[in-house]
């Protein structure tokens, strides 16, 4: 079951796609304070060779992904590098595992993937804006770099473990 709802989804959408620039950069270092390992993965785009244009875009996904975490309105543990390699491991690995498969066979792997996913729409939002996004773009092999990255922010999101909740604590009086 997703943590974050498609009404959180939606309005993390309408929200960060509303923000004026002066907005954004505040919600861009309130993202460095609360997550700055995940901060951190937009920025090294730089070094990979990814051109600003096309890490705005990716820092756009970000921001939505972190809104949605807002807005799901649970506690959310810090995502550590380690949490980051693990998920582009699996995400390396799925992908690899695709590309050995057949038509018809890597379709339904695929399918099965996004159904057992445990952030469905999230990964369906991304999905769809980074491939309406290298639509637009002149294509560069940069480019998988920031697909990658997009997609590891929603393994992240759907796969760190949150702190079980707590239990309110009744107190008796004694007499």
């Amino acid at each position: 079951m997703s943590r974050i709802s498609p009404d959180a989804l939606v309005n993390a959408v309408v929200r960060v796609r509303a923000m004026e620039l002066t907005q954004r950069e505040q919600a861009a270092d309130e993202l460095f304070h609360a997550q700055p390992h995940v901060f951190a993965s937009v920025l090294v785009q730089q070094q990979l060779g990814v051109p600003r244009a096309k890490m705005d875009f990716l820092l756009d996904i970000l921001l939505i992904c972190y809104q949605a975490m807002k807005e799901s309105r649970l506690i959310w543990p810090l995502i550590i590098e380690d949490e980051q390699e693990r998920q582009m491991g699996r995400l390396a690995a799925t992908i690899q595992f695709g590309d050995d498969l057949s038509g018809s066979i890597r379709d339904r792997a695929l399918q099965q993937y996004i159904e057992a996913h445990p952030e469905k729409d999230l990964l369906a939002f991304v999905q769809v804006a980074t491939a309406h996004w290298l639509q637009h773009v002149v294509p560069k092999e940069s480019d998988k770099f920031v697909v990658m990255a997009a997609l590891n922010f929603v393994n992240c999101i759907a796969f760190v473990p949150l702190p079980a909740p707590t239990k309110p604590v009744h107190r008796t009086q004694c007499a």
